[in-house]
């Protein structure tokens, strides 16, 4: 069984490098200058014991840059966006500057700084942790690549260029500075640099390696006896301890200094070394599938129940995309009716959170309670039988594959048609590249990157959104042409001036859109199916529908290639729009399940391979579609009448 399915980053970024950018369902990112304006604040507690010592100063040049950072503090705050808390934490940065002037104490200060930055985080949200157990065998190669030429191959400062810098680099071994620096600071060092200083941005790295490079060198102060310690500390705690760190944002943000304040300085020093030589400690058995929408709904009831609704609707998305939808695949390879209802009462749930009543949402959850039961019992039994398998793989590839057929086989049959075989290349190239485009991303899906469900579902329904629109378009267009009666002349004047680049891009996007996005679903499908086991049967299914794809197209290919070239693109066109329903009920389908539209839950059947599904927002979308194409058609067939009546 799928923890998560394990797609987005580079599905998205195949997807982007051909055609557009897709992006993941969260947070708005903060401005630029919040990050900045943390990473200053940061400095001052970690730097400032340095600076100042007993009142006096202690070093005129570390001083001089506690003030010169906490002024520049003060100006960044009033830049930020509009907030109601930012008011409040520019009085804390101006609180923490006045102590810094008065040559306050050190641990005064770090906790004004402290307190300034938790009031940031709450209002401009950066990001406290990675979105996955970080790998510090690579942070370590990482290191030595990019650091140790400043820092020393053992993190003391002492690198080849160290005794020309000015200021020189920091050791990573001084564990005064380790124990009050936290991960999530480090990261932010990594990524944005320090101004002032020889310490560059390392913003090009993947957001991932920061995170590994950051754990690395925050573990370097720390000896294998400490770890050691740490390990038999947390093997051996009770909850209380194990609570303090639920998650890798707690280790990524408390320091070993703060956690000495309600633990023995030794055990918070041992703990806080293994937790960042061994994060995924703390990743173990957390609550996943089933379990994980659970926690998630009752979360989300409960800040119902309290007024706040939007994190009511954050939680419900979330027991859907990172609860359900990774055993999805499996459900519905099983049991497809179970599928459709559980989809359905998760829509209805949060369709009562955003514009219903407390009475309804928990109602509707009570409902998907039931059918988690169901699910449970489903995925209780044994693994799926290959005939199962078998009949699962090849559904998925014949479904996912016929959509697809349809618009390329189409395309290609009007460019032959229209006397165009050169043209074929850029629809040829498109199909091509997202079949590759699909092989990367399952590999690297398979082995390197973990996605949220959010992502999949965005990457679908912008690519059927953008699909639709597009063959709304060329549907008109055909419609128009062959309701004018007059194809041979058009396209013996007028369509090879009109083959461009422009539109031979065109004809490349729509071919890799069309396959890219049922490629896409298809692996996620197919990566849930190879969990269950019985690879014979997968690759039995698989090779099936490849067959039954194949003889589908050379019927649609020769069928088209013996119709007279009116009705063709006639009948064509009235496909293709139909299609266009088709393509934009599911894009705003997909949209809705990752939070980008909302839903509203209405009486009606849903039909997956019509798009049809019972929300006011899709059933909207399908009808200004399918009235655009009604009416382009009516325009079209009155124009040619009214030419034709002229013309006798």
């Amino acid at each position: 069984m799928l923890s998560k399915l394990k797609l987005y980053k580079w599905a998205v970024a195949v997807a982007s490098a051909f055609l557009f950018t897709g992006t993941a369902i969260a947070e708005p990112a903060p401005p630029v200058d919040a990050k900045q304006l943390w990473q200053l604040i940061d400095y001052v507690a970690v730097d400032y014991s340095g600076a100042v010592s007993n009142g006096a100063v202690a070093s005129d040049a570390e001083y001089a840059e506690m003030l010169d950072f906490t002024e520049n503090a003060g100006k960044q705050v009033q830049s930020l966006p509009t907030h109601s808390s930012k008011q409040q934490i520019a009085a804390a940065i101006a609180e923490l500057r006045a102590a810094v002037v008065r040559k306050a104490d050190a641990a005064e200060v770090a906790r004004l700084a402290h307190y300034a930055n938790g009031l940031l985080l709450v209002a401009y949200p950066i990001p406290v942790a990675p979105k996955a157990v970080p790998d510090l065998a690579r942070g370590r190669s990482l290191y030595l690549a990019q650091c140790a030429a400043c820092h020393g191959t053992y993190g003391a400062g002492d690198g080849p260029l160290a005794a020309d810098l000015e200021p020189p680099p920091i050791a990573f071994t001084d564990a005064e500075r380790a124990g009050s620096r936290s991960l999530m600071a480090l990261f932010q060092v990594i990524s944005q640099g320090v101004g002032g200083t020889s310490m560059a941005s390392f913003e090009s790295l993947p957001e991932q390696d920061r995170w590994a490079l950051a754990f690395y060198v925050g573990s370097i102060a720390y000896d294998a006896d400490m770890r050691a310690r740490g390990e038999h500390l947390w093997k051996s705690a009770g909850s209380t301890i194990k609570q303090r760190y639920p998650d890798l944002a707690a280790v990524t943000t408390i320091t070993e200094t703060a956690a000495a304040k309600t633990l023995p300085g030794e055990v918070a020093r041992d703990l806080t070394a293994y937790l960042r030589t061994h994060p995924g400690v703390v990743e173990t058995g957390k609550p996943t599938g089933l379990n994980l929408a659970r926690l998630r709904l009752q979360e989300s009831l409960a800040a119902l129940r309290v007024g706040d609704k939007a994190n009511a609707t954050k939680l419900g998305l979330s027991a859907y995309l990172d609860g359900f939808e990774p055993i999805e695949p499996i459900v519905g390879a099983r049991d497809q009716a179970l599928l459709v209802a559980v989809e359905g009462a998760m829509l209805k749930y949060r369709s009562a959170v955003t514009g219903g009543t407390v009475a309804h949402a928990e109602a509707a959850a009570g409902e998907l309670t039931s059918l988690f039961s169901q699910v449970e019992a489903l995925m209780g039994d044994a693994k799926a039988d290959p005939t199962t398998t078998f009949l699962g793989a090849l559904a998925i590839l014949l479904r996912e594959g016929v959509e697809a057929l349809l618009i390329v086989i189409g395309m290609i049959a009007f460019l032959k048609k229209a006397g165009r075989p050169d043209a074929l290349r850029p629809v040829h190239a498109g199909w091509v590249s997202a079949l590759v485009a699909g092989g990367m991303t399952w590999f690297i899906a398979t082995y390197f990157i973990e996605i949220s469900g959010a992502s999949r579902e965005v990457t679908e329904g912008l690519g059927s959104v953008l699909a639709a629109v597009v063959l709304l378009s060329v549907g008109l267009w055909m419609h128009q042409k062959s309701s004018a009666g007059r194809w041979q002349d058009y396209l013996s004047s007028k369509l090879s001036a009109a083959m461009t680049r422009r539109s031979a891009g065109a004809l490349f996007a729509l071919s890799f859109i069309a396959v890219y996005r049922e490629v896409f679903e298809t692996v996620l499908f197919y990566s849930a199916l190879a969990a269950e086991g019985n690879g014979g049967a997968l690759a039995g299914g698989f090779v099936t529908a490849l067959v039954l794809l194949a003889v589908i197209a050379f019927v649609l290919l020769r069928t088209s290639a013996r119709m007279p070239i009116s009705k063709f693109f006639s009948y064509t066109s009235v496909l293709v729009a139909a299609l266009a329903v088709v393509l934009i009920g599911k894009g705003v389908s997909a949209l809705q399940e990752a939070g980008w539209v909302a839903a509203h839950v209405v009486s009606g059947p849903r039909v997956d391979w019509l798009g049809l599904y019972p929300t006011l927002e899709t059933v909207l979308a399908q009808a200004v579609v399918g009235l655009a194409a009604f009416g382009g058609f009516g325009f079209n067939w009155f124009h040619s009448r009214r030419g034709a009546a002229k013309n006798n």
